[in-house]
């Protein structure tokens, strides 16, 4: 299970590394795509063949599925893992998320998070002021 959180640099060649506690989780290649809320989404491959089948699954004939599909999948780049734990992020994707020097990757069960380090810590603080709200609303769907 992909969990924590952990504060690395983007390298000038644009490597960052994984934290060596998911490396045997990733495997040796992994897929890189643009996520939500400006972050990057980093899938397992096994992990990517289930997420790209169910999206590919969805009715075509709804714009906003349509729309969503096309840019996670076109923004999505197969990336392998070097003797040193590195991936290489393209520079669209550097540049979606907001990536500087400075980077946080958090563990979000299945997948991979890449953040620009003040983006993480502004929508954590966020999220933290809502903790008892969102649980709530996870209490009422059963989940919590």
């Amino acid at each position: 299970m992909l969990i924590g959180e952990y504060k690395h640099s983007l390298d000038p060649k644009k490597r960052v590394a994984i934290p060596a506690k998911f490396r045997k989780e990733i495997g040796e290649k992994a897929v890189v795509t643009r996520g939500l809320d400006q972050c990057l989404f980093v899938y397992p491959m096994s992990e990517w063949e289930k997420v790209a089948e169910k999206l590919s699954e969805l009715p075509t004939g709804s714009a906003d599925t349509r729309n969503f599909v096309r840019l996670f999948l076109s923004g999505a780049t197969d990336v392998e893992i070097d003797a040193l734990g590195r991936i290489l992020i393209p520079d669209y994707l550097k540049q979606f998320a907001g990536l500087k020097e400075k980077v946080v990757i958090v563990g979000v069960h299945k997948r991979l998070e890449i953040w620009n380090e003040e983006n993480w810590e502004n929508y954590r603080q966020r999220l933290e002021k809502q903790t008892d709200i969102l649980a709530e609303k996870l209490g009422e769907l059963g989940a919590y």
